[in-house]
């Protein structure tokens, strides 16, 4: 199931890029709670913890705030483009039995028939399921499989719960076997063979 940790947090009442800088330099992380029609809650998120959080896909966090708790999904990490540190986080409040629609990374296990490879054509299925319940990853098993076998996310076993949001015929898993590349073998033989044509030339030239 998802990553599911408590996180210390601390209510920000200043904003602006200046501020988030200020934080960020004394490693906390900004961000916003929000969610089933309560107010925006912006928060600063200890850094090591938050950045050790978001590894994990879809995690759920038990906020620590005034006194109060709170389960909250991670919903957006926001980067910078160029250093990839957290600029920002964006968390859901979520409600204990209630189900959220997620992104769940796809994870391929087994070998195919000898000879063939997997290719692995949707990284992530769309699927609700219980806030609590979130799988970390589904798995495709691919053991065994010949040329021209595909699995699409019809195809793929669901946690006990969870609905499949992307559309079932969606290709998942293609099973192939791998062409060659001639090209460069007909490329070097070409080569090879005007090699000598070049060189009768330069005789042809020696001997006038």
């Amino acid at each position: 199931m998802a990553e599911h940790t408590t996180l210390d947090a601390s209510v920000r009442t200043q904003f602006g890029k200046g501020f988030a800088r200020r934080l960020r330099a004394a490693h906390q992380i900004p961000a916003v709670l929000y969610g089933h029609g309560t107010e925006p809650v912006h928060l600063a998120l200890p850094g090591h913890e938050t950045l050790l959080l978001v590894r994990h896909a879809n995690p759920i966090v038990e906020l620590s705030f005034d006194g109060t708790t709170q389960l909250a999904l991670v919903k957006d990490v926001q980067r910078d483009p160029v250093r990839q540190v957290i600029e920002h986080v964006d968390l859901v409040v979520l409600r204990k039995g209630e189900k959220v629609t997620v992104d769940v990374p796809v994870a391929v296990e087994g070998e195919p028939f000898a000879g063939t490879i997997a290719n692995l054509d949707a990284m992530t299925l769309t699927v609700e399921v219980d806030a609590t319940r979130i799988p970390e990853h589904l798995v495709v098993n691919v053991e065994g499989l010949e040329d021209g076998a595909h699995i699409t996310a019809a195809d793929v076993q669901l946690p006990t719960g969870a609905e499949l949001v992307t559309e079932p015929e969606t290709l998942v898993v293609a099973v192939s076997t791998p062409q060659l590349d001639t090209t460069s073998d007909a490329e070097g033989e070409a080569a090879e063979g005007e090699a000598p044509a070049e060189g009768e030339a330069a005789e042809e030239k020696a001997a006038e």
